[in-house]
């Protein structure tokens, strides 16, 4: 715990003096220039990976109900394989694959490649604990439902995913909270954007690459903000962590 509460004193410390209105507000001032802020970075992180999100969540839960329900069939042991390898693929590399994939094709950096990159950080984990989740639901509710006449489908949908909805939330905040932490799979997609931009197709700021191209840069108004980034950032990864952890407690809760 200790290391956690230096780093994170250090980050307040450093960051809350450029934390302010205009740094939430405002779009960079040229470099060197002070004043200005990270809004598109903001808005930019929050928009790619509510894409990512938009992607990965079917396909991740989906692929957990399957794993679960299907789970000794030589389909599902390539699927659990194939999850638990791009688990473990460094985001670096998928930035790399998704920057073969599409933007190369497309010859230009844009918002839609790193949602997509970053969906494929966020989808074998959303798998992994919707599986976790779903098989820990008793088989007396399925048989309970299937008694009375419910299709099997209907079983899945209005039964087993609302028993096992707490522990999907909470795998889909963690998700959520490594998604919004990544850098690297950014600089080689979405790269950056110092204006305003909402289009799929064009380059988008993001945080996390705006603090690295801040933190590397000679002006010390440049490092400021990227210690006021860097706060935000922790907020909104610790916020998803504690969802996370009092979704898990009252599931529980719940099931004591």
């Amino acid at each position: 715990m200790a290391p956690v509460f230096i780093i994170l004193m250090y980050l307040l410390i450093n960051g809350v003096r450029s934390l302010n209105i205009e740094f939430l507000t405002s779009l960079p001032k040229s470099p060197g220039e002070p004043g200005g802020g990270m809004a598109n970075a903001i808005v930019g992180s929050f928009y790619m990976v509510g894409l990512a999100l938009i992607l990965s969540l079917p396909v991740g839960v989906g692929a957990g109900v399957y794993l679960a329900e299907f789970g000794r069939s030589r389909y599902a042991h390539v699927v659990r394989f194939m999850a638990d390898v791009l688990n473990g693929v460094p985001s670096i590399v998928i930035g790399v694959s998704v920057w073969a994939l599409l933007v190369v094709p497309m010859r230009s950096f844009s918002a839609l490649a790193g949602g997509v990159a970053l969906s494929f950080i966020m989808t074998p984990m959303i798998a992994r604990t919707t599986e976790e989740m779903v098989r820990a639901v008793p088989n007396a509710l399925r048989e309970a439902s299937l008694g009375l006449g419910a299709t099997y489908a209907r079983t899945m949908w209005s039964v087993v995913l609302p028993a096992a909805r707490g522990g999907i939330v909470t795998g889909v905040m963690l998700a959520l909270a490594r998604a919004f932490g990544e850098a690297a799979p950014l600089l080689f997609t979405a790269l950056g954007n110092r204006f305003w931009n909402l289009f799929l197709d064009r380059p988008m700021a993001n945080l996390p690459t705006q603090i690295y191209e801040y933190a590397k840069s000679p002006y010390e108004s440049w490092h400021q903000q990227a210690w006021a980034a860097a706060l935000v950032l922790i907020i909104v990864v610790l916020v998803l962590n504690v969802v996370a952890r009092v979704s898990t407690r009252e599931r529980y809760r719940a099931l004591r």
